[in-house]
């Protein structure tokens, strides 16, 4: 398996990175005079720390993952965004990802000037594990997996997902956003087997904190101190931090058992639907549906007040609606709109 340090750029590897005023001093509480900060109290007159220490150290303890191998960035977009630039020669070098799948990918790397080569699911939303690692090539520094997927909302078998790994010359990037709603444990205790993985995953799903923009990147250590050098110094700010600490105190168990049991009860109410052809399988918080005239039934939804996504322009989702699973009523107003 390919040592993931030769695959840094050579001026990422060679950078000096920005230290902060608090890159400097780590000792005890004091007279702070280095920063150009206000002097005045009022809870947010001081920078944020740039690395996260004490936020880490809690996820560290939820996820069982050591402090050393967590990033924490703006949203899971900032590492998928940073693996481009630490990784791959602009104009150059180029990344493989499965399709359909989470859009900021293909974004990312058109953003830094990489080619994207998308490989189809097969029609069942299956891996095609022959036809990713013959996409690749000696310029491929990123290989993109999203499992659970989203559209599609499946999981991908471990075993199909390690043997990408273990054949692949580059950086896996498995995203994780939706694993706290799979019956399936994910790659993260596992993740010092495979010094070429990065895991993606986020507070914004089951833990609801979509509004404070935290994404998690898990590597080894070497990447992971890469990464940090490479961002932008204070890129979470004192109180996303703050308020991220107090949420993880709350047990969230309860609210992901009710959401897998709605989406259980979601799907056997939308399959007595006509106008449903077919629901896909999820192991997410969300259903893809196949309908019939997904445009009218969207608009229709729209005009209750319900708001779906249309997914039918999507390569391999025609016809489709994706629905976020919600609260009881919530569900029980977008069946009642289907029937209307």
């Amino acid at each position: 398996m390919i040592d993931p340090i030769i695959l840094v750029r050579k001026n990422i590897l060679e950078l000096s990175p920005y230290s902060t005023a608090r890159d400097e001093y780590d000792g005890p509480l004091g007279i702070y005079l280095d920063a150009n900060e206000s002097p005045y109290n009022n809870d947010y007159n001081r920078y944020p720390d740039p690395h996260q220490r004490i936020l880490k150290e809690r996820l560290s303890q939820i996820k069982g993952a050591p402090a050393e191998n967590i990033f924490i960035g703006n949203g899971s977009d900032e590492p998928i965004d940073l693996a481009f630039r630490v990784f791959c020669e602009p104009g150059k070098d180029n990344a493989v990802s499965i399709a359909p799948t989470y859009g900021m990918y293909k974004v990312a790397a058109a953003i830094n000037n990489i080619e994207m080569r998308e490989v189809r699911l097969r029609e069942d939303f299956s891996l095609d594990v022959p036809a990713l690692l013959a996409a690749t090539d000696e310029h491929t520094k990123l290989l993109f997996i999203c499992s659970p997927n989203n559209p599609t909302g499946n999981s991908f078998p471990a075993a199909e997902i390690e043997q990408i790994i273990q054949a692949f010359n580059g950086i896996v990037v498995l995203d994780e956003a939706y694993i706290d709603f799979s019956e399936h444990p994910g790659f993260l205790s596992r993740l010092a087997d495979f010094p070429n993985l990065i895991i993606l995953q986020t507070l914004s799903k089951a833990w609801g904190m979509a509004g404070l923009r935290i994404g998690l990147a898990f590597a080894r250590k070497d990447i992971i101190a890469i990464l940090s050098q490479v961002k932008y110094p204070y890129n979470i700010n004192i109180v996303a931090q703050r308020i991220a600490l107090e949420q993880l105190e709350k047990k969230r168990q309860e609210q992901i058992a009710e959401i897998r049991n709605q989406r259980k009860w979601t799907e056997k109410e939308l399959a007595g639907i006509p106008l449903v052809k077919h629901i896909y399988p999820s192991d997410a918080n969300f259903l893809l549906v196949r309908v019939e005239d997904p445009h009218r039934i969207y608009h229709k939804l729209i005009g209750e007040r319900i708001i779906v996504r249309d997914r039918s322009k999507v390569p391999g989702c025609k016809d489709c609606l994706r629905i976020t699973i919600g609260t009881q009523e919530e569900n029980k107003r977008m069946i009642e709109a289907f029937n209307t």
